[in-house]
Formats: C-alpha cells, sequence, structure tokens
C-alpha cells in the first residue's frame, strides 16, 4: 500500500507561478513539485521561461503572482518569494549555476572555493580583527573551510590543479569547478542552468558522475537541452512550452508523450498526426481527446494573464500589442488534431491507425513498445 507523498517529502512547491514582463507572460500559471533527494529537469525550447522560473525561485526575479515554497530538512519553512534576494542563499540554503560561466578566472581553484564560504570566515574573524590577531576559532575555521573545498575539488576530479588559476582549465572542468563552488555553500537545493551546454560526450560523462554524487545529499533542480544527460540522471521531469506545462512525469513518460515531441522537436503542423501514429494507437488519441488537462495545463486563477495562448495582452502605458499565434504551440495542435481524429466515425480513424499496427506486433502493448523506439531516440539526438 503506497502512503501519500506529505509536504515534507517535497523540497520545492511551485503553485501557480506568474511572471509577466510588460505585455508578455513569461510564466502562466506554472504548478510543479522536487521531491527531496531527486533530479528534477525542466526543459522545453527555447524562450519557454525556465530559465525565469529559476530567477524566480532564486530571487532575481520576484514573481507577479503564485507562491514557491521551500521545505528544509530540519522542517523550517521558507516562502522564497518573500524573502529578499541574498537570504535565499543564506537561509533557504538554495544555491544556483548560470549558462555563462562565472568564475574568478585569476584566482586558483581553491581560493575560488573559499570565496563561496566568505560568510561563514567572515563571522569567525569577527569582521577582519579575530583573524588578524590569529585567533583559534578563526584558525580552526580556516582549516575547516580549506578542508571542505578540497573534498569537493576530489569530487569534481580537480585536486590535482588546486593552485593553478581557474581561466586556465579547459571549458568542461571549469563547468565542474562552478558546481563544487555551489557545493561550498552548502545547499539543500542546487539549481543548475544548462550544466552540460558545450560539452563534449567525455565531459558530459565525468558531469553525469558528479551530479550523482551530489544527488546523495543534495537535491537538484536541472534545465537542461541534452537530453542524454536529462534522461540518464533525472527521476522527474517538467516540460514547458510557452510558459505553461505541458507535461510532468518520469523520464520514460516524457519522453513518448505526443504533446512533448510535437513541441520540443518542432513537429510541422501536417506531421502532428503522424507523431500520434508512431508514438502509440487508438489508446494515445482517446487519451488526448480528454479536453484540457487540469493537471498539466493552466488551471483556474484569478490572475489577469492566465488563459490560451492564443491571447492578445495590450501593455498598460504604451499601447503596446504582444500576440501569439494559434499556431503557435505545437502541443495544442497535437491536443486538437487528436480530438478531431477521435471524433470521426471509426471508419474513418481507421487509416490513421493502421501504419502503426503495421509496423509491430499484433498485441497493443508490443506496438506500443515498439512504435515508440524510433521517435523516443529523437530527444537524445538534438540539443
Amino acid at each position: 500500500m503506497n502512503a501519500t507523498p506529505s509536504s515534507s517529502d517535497f523540497i520545492l512547491q511551485v503553485e501557480h507561478l506568474s511572471m509577466k514582463f510588460g505585455g508578455l507572460v513569461a510564466i502562466g500559471d506554472l504548478s510543479f513539485q522536487a521531491r527531496r533527494g531527486e533530479i528534477t529537469a525542466l526543459i522545453g525550447p527555447n524562450g519557454a521561461g525556465k530559465t525565469t522560473v529559476f530567477n524566480c525561485i532564486t530571487g532575481f526575479y520576484k514573481p507577479t503572482e503564485g507562491m514557491i515554497t521551500l521545505n528544509k530538512r530540519d522542517g523550517s519553512t521558507y516562502l522564497l518569494e518573500r524573502l529578499p534576494n541574498h537570504e535565499i542563499p543564506a537561509r533557504a540554503n538554495v544555491a544556483r549555476t548560470f549558462q555563462n560561466i562565472r568564475l574568478f578566472s585569476g584566482m586558483t581553484l581553491l581560493e575560488n572555493l573559499l570565496v563561496a564560504q566568505h560568510n561563514k570566515l567572515m563571522k569567525a574573524s569577527g569582521y577582519t580583527f579575530l583573524g588578524l590577531f590569529g585567533f583559534p576559532s578563526y584558525r580552526q575555521a580556516s582549516a575547516e573551510s580549506i578542508e571542505l573545498a578540497r573534498h569537493w575539488l576530489e569530487k569534481a576530479n580537480l585536486v590535482d590543479r588546486a593552485d593553478d588559476p581557474a581561466g586556465d582549465l579547459p571549458y568542461g572542468a571549469q563547468r565542474r569547478l562552478e558546481i563544487a563552488r555551489a557545493m561550498c555553500t552548502g545547499p539543500e537545493l542546487l539549481c543548475l542552468d544548462e550544466p552540460a551546454a558545450g560539452l563534449n560526450p567525455r565531459e558530459s560523462a565525468a558531469l553525469n558522475e558528479l551530479l550523482m554524487d551530489i544527488k546523495n545529499s543534495t537535491s537538484i533542480l536541472l534545465i537542461e537541452h541534452d537530453m542524454s544527460v536529462v534522461m540518464q540522471i533525472s527521476d522527474h521531469v517538467v516540460v514547458l512550452e510557452y510558459g505553461r506545462k505541458i507535461s510532468d512525469g518520469s523520464p520514460q513518460t516524457v519522453r513518448t508523450d505526443p504533446r512533448v515531441i510535437a513541441a520540443y522537436l518542432g513537429v510541422d503542423d501536417e506531421e502532428v498526426q503522424e507523431v500520434l501514429v508512431e508514438v502509440g494507437d487508438e489508446d494515445v488519441i482517446e487519451q488526448l481527446d480528454t479536453g484540457p488537462d487540469s493537471v498539466h495545463g493552466p488551471g483556474n486563477s484569478a490572475s489577469m494573464m492566465v488563459g490560451p495562448v492564443s491571447d492578445t495582452v495590450e501593455h498598460a502605458d504604451e499601447g503596446e500589442r504582444v500576440t501569439v499565434s494559434k499556431g503557435a504551440s505545437k502541443a495544442a495542435q497535437v491536443d486538437a488534431r487528436a480530438a478531431s481524429i477521435a471524433g470521426k466515425p471509426q471508419s474513418a480513424a481507421k487509416p490513421a491507425t493502421k501504419s502503426s499496427t503495421a509496423k509491430a506486433a499484433p498485441k497493443k502493448p508490443a506496438a506500443k513498445e515498439t512504435a515508440s523506439k524510433p521517435t523516443a531516440g529523437k530527444p537524445g539526438g538534438r540539443k
């Protein structure tokens, strides 16, 4: 018997998050949860709003609407949207990295990791004078900081270059150093913004190994376009399109979702029906022919921003209009095409499913498994 998960099982809960820039709705009524001790991946096409979500979680933006709850191990709870941005890493123990590497290139690797511990060292030094006179408390804190830095350099396989300038490292090693620096702050939630961007397969494998090691002590929220990384290490995947959630579940579930395939790979309009046929059979079409999905799609909200992506939004001051065309959402096209196919007579719908049954064994489960293989491999091949 499976017990219902409690709020303490989730380190992060995002509820009805909305973010508006003038007349543009970047995030519309987004809700998802990240479990403690897991890697949760946030994926989607460019411009889907992934980094905006990160910026709201880590305090760079204050959301227009919604609630972001962080549950710590000690039972304390923080509403991140209400905390000043400098208190989110200090009190809520949330750390992040950026798409562009932000190391101190002239400092050594060890010094970069000591900088991440400056709050602890400054407090131990009595804000300079205890450290200046070499008090035992400061010497102990300094030794502990160096030991922690060396620990994460070993985890990142960089301890041999501890005294080298960070700018001399190859690109993949700089990525691992930046993650090690974030871990020196002692986070309970680590937010990584495209850590595998620009890495070759060997560097990606080293990154995967480091993240799986970190997962044992720290929960990870990950933005990534490299599907080989996402599918190998993620426990839970959330997919965005135009600031709305279109899918949410395990990697195996998400990779065969027709909405995800259409939205993330940019399937042409005339190929939407082919995607439905290749991914599944009549069961898939029936599941999609259920109208709006209250779990994955926008729900009821008091926000003026929430609504179909075909809405025209008017800027309050300058009269500027930002319009998203009705055909922009590929996931919505999959839903619409599935509804139209399911609404036809049985004889008219048969040709759409013939090609999938011809490719697979007579049994339905085998057809699903065989037909999904070529499509499931596509996300792994593109970024």
